[in-house]
C-alpha cells in the first residue's frame, strides 16, 4: 500500500469520525431542546450537571454546612440535660433525673414524627429549597428559646416545635442526589450522613464546652449576666447564630425540582401515591432497617452522656460537661476523617448493604466493653474511651449511610421527597422511643448496681447491643432487598 492510499484512507476515517461527532452534537442539542425548559430550575441544574467537569466541591460544601446547621441542636442538650433537669427541681430523687431527661430528649423526635411526611409532600410539590429555608429558620428561633427555658414544660414545648418545623432532612437527601452527577451519588449521601453524624457529635461537644459558662469560665462570664441566670443559653445561642448563617447561605442555593407542566402532571400523580411507595419493598425494607439503626444511634447518644455524667457509684465516669465535650469533639474529628477518606472507597468496593452489615456487627463487641472501661482511670481510661467512642460513631454513621443510599436508589426523583418523608416519619417515631426508653432503662440500671445478672451499666449497653443485633439480622435476605439503578 502506497503512502497516498494510506493518507486517503486516514482522511476518510477522520472525515467519518467528524461526521459522527456532528451527528452526536446535533442529537445532544435535540435532547436539550426537547427535555430542557428555559424557566425550569430543575432543568437548569440538570444542564449544569451535564456541562460540569471535575470534583463538585462547591455543592459538597453547601450540603455539608446546611446539614450541619440543622443537626447541631438535635443532641447538643445531652451533655447538660442531666444538670438542666436537676435545676428544674422536678426529679424527687437523683435516680429519677434520667427518667425526665428522656422526655425532653424525645419531644424533638415526636414533633418531627408528626410532620415529616407533610414536609416531604411540600418538598415534592413546591420545591426542596423552601423546606430547607424553613428548617434552618426554625433552628434560629426555637433553639434560642430552648436555651432560655425556665421550667421542664417550656423545655419540652420548644424542643417539640423545633422538631415539628425542622423538616430539612427530608428534602436534603433528595436534593443531594439531584445536585450531584451519577458517579458522585455515593459521595452525596455520604456527605449528608457524615455532616449529620458530625453535627450529632459536635453538637453535644459544644453543649459540654459552653454550658454553665459562669461556673466553667468565671473570669469571662459573671453569675449576674444573662449566661449566669440562664446557664444553658450560651451553647444554644452559638448554634442559633450558626443556623442564621446557614439560612443566609441557603438563600443562594439553586432549586432542583422540575416545574414544567408535562413533568408536573406525572410528578403529582406519582409522588403523592403513598400506595405505590408502600408497595415498594426495597424502599420499605431499607427504611425499616434504617429505623432500627437510627433508634440505636439516638439511644446511644443520650446514654453515653448520661453514663459519663453519672457518679462512679452507679457505674458512670463522674465526668463534667467539659469532659464529655472533649470526648465527643475527638470522636467528631475521627468520624470526619473516616467518612471523607475511607467510606466512599469502602462503599464502592463492598456495596452499601455489605458495609451496613459489617459495621453493625463490629459495634457489638465495642459496646460490650464500655462497663469495663469505666473501671479504669487516668490515661488508660481516656485512651480507651476515646478509641471506643470514635469507633462506635464511625460504625454507626457508616451503617446509616449505606441504608440512605439504598433508600434513594429504590425510587426515582418524582417520589424521592415523599419517600424520604416516609423514612423520616418512621425514623423519628423510632427516635422518639429512643431517648424515652434510654432514659427509663438508664434510671432502672442505676437502681440495680449490684444485681447478679447485668448489674448497673452492663444492662444499658446490653440493651443497645440487642438493638444492633436485630438491625444486623434484618440486613439479610429475604427481608432486605435492593434494586439496581
Amino acid at each position: 500500500m502506497c503512502v497516498e492510499d494510506l493518507s486517503d484512507g486516514l482522511f476518510q476515517i477522520h472525515g467519518f469520525g467528524t461526521h459522527l461527532l456532528k451527528i452526536e452534537e446535533e442529537y445532544t442539542e435535540c435532547l436539550l431542546e426537547n427535555k430542557f425548559h428555559e424557566n425550569c430550575p430543575g432543568c437548569k441544574v440538570d444542564q449544569m450537571k451535564r456541562l460540569r467537569r471535575g470534583f463538585p466541591f462547591t455543592e459538597l460544601c453547601s450540603i455539608w454546612i446546611i446539614v450541619l446547621g440543622t443537626a447541631l441542636p438535635i443532641t447538643s442538650l445531652f451533655p447538660f440535660l442531666y444538670y438542666m433537669i436537676d435545676d428544674f427541681n422536678i426529679a424527687k430523687k437523683e435516680e429519677d433525673i434520667g427518667f425526665y431527661a428522656g422526655f425532653v430528649g424525645c419531644s424533638f423526635m415526636l414533633g418531627r414524627t408528626l410532620t415529616s411526611v407533610i414536609w416531604g409532600v411540600v418538598a415534592d410539590r413546591y420545591g426542596r429549597k423552601p423546606v430547607i429555608l424553613i428548617g434552618t429558620a426554625s433552628v434560629v428561633i426555637f433553639n434560642t428559646l430552648f436555651g432560655l427555658s425556665v421550667n421542664f414544660w417550656m423545655a419540652i414545648l420548644t424542643r417539640f416545635c423545633l422538631g415539628s418545623f425542622n423538616g430539612l432532612l427530608v428534602p436534603i437527601k433528595a436534593y443531594a442526589m439531584e445536585t450531584f452527577r451519577d458517579e458522585y451519588h455515593g459521595l452525596a449521601l455520604s456527605t449528608v450522613s457524615t455532616a449529620w453524624g458530625i453535627g450529632l457529635i459536635i453538637g453535644p461537644a459544644m453543649g459540654g464546652f459552653l454550658a454553665q459558662p459562669a461556673k466553667q469560665y468565671p473570669s469571662l462570664f459573671s453569675e449576674e449576666s444573662i449566661f449566669g441566670k440562664f446557664p444553658y443559653f450560651l451553647p444554644c445561642l452559638v448554634i442559633s447564630c450558626f443556623a442564621l448563617l446557614v439560612f443566609i447561605i441557603s438563600l443562594c442555593i439553586p432549586e432542583t425540582l422540575h416545574n414544567h407542566k408535562i413533568d408536573n402532571a406525572v410528578s403529582h400523580d406519582e409522588s403523592f401515591d403513598a400506595g405505590s411507595l408502600l408497595k415498594n419493598w426495597p424502599l420499605i425494607s431499607s427504611i425499616f432497617v434504617y429505623c432500627i439503626f437510627a433508634l440505636h444511634d439516638m439511644a446511644y447518644t443520650e446514654i453515653f452522656s448520661l453514663w459519663a455524667n453519672s457518679p462512679r457509684k452507679y457505674g458512670g465516669l463522674s465526668y463534667s460537661t467539659n469532659d464529655v465535650g472533649t470526648v465527643l469533639a475527638i470522636s467528631g474529628l475521627g468520624l470526619f476523617c473516616f467518612q471523607v477518606f475511607v467510606y466512599p472507597l469502602a462503599e464502592r468496593l463492598l456495596g452499601p448493604m455489605l458495609v451496613t452489615r459489617l459495621t453493625g456487627a463490629l459495634m457489638i463487641p465495642i459496646q460490650m466493653s464500655y462497663p469495663f472501661i469505666a473501671n479504669l482511670s487516668g490515661l488508660s481510661l481516656s485512651l480507651l474511651l476515646n478509641c471506643a467512642s470514635i469507633l462506635i460513631n464511625v460504625l454507626s454513621v457508616s451503617a446509616i449511610t449505606g441504608l440512605l443510599i439504598l433508600q434513594n436508589k429504590a425510587v426515582d426523583q418524582r417520589q424521592r421527597g415523599a419517600a424520604n418523608g416516609i423514612a423520616m416519619t418512621a425514623m423519628s417515631l423510632f427516635k422518639t422511643v429512643g431517648p424515652a426508653g434510654a432514659g427509663i432503662l438508664f434510671s432502672w440500671s442505676e437502681r440495680r448496681p449490684n444485681a447478679a445478672f447485668l448489674p448497673g451499666s452492663h444492662l444499658v449497653f446490653f440493651g443497645l447491643n440487642v438493638i444492633v443485633v436485630v438491625g444486623v439480622a434484618l440486613t439479610f435476605k429475604p427481608f432486605l432487598t435492593t434494586v439496581r439503578r
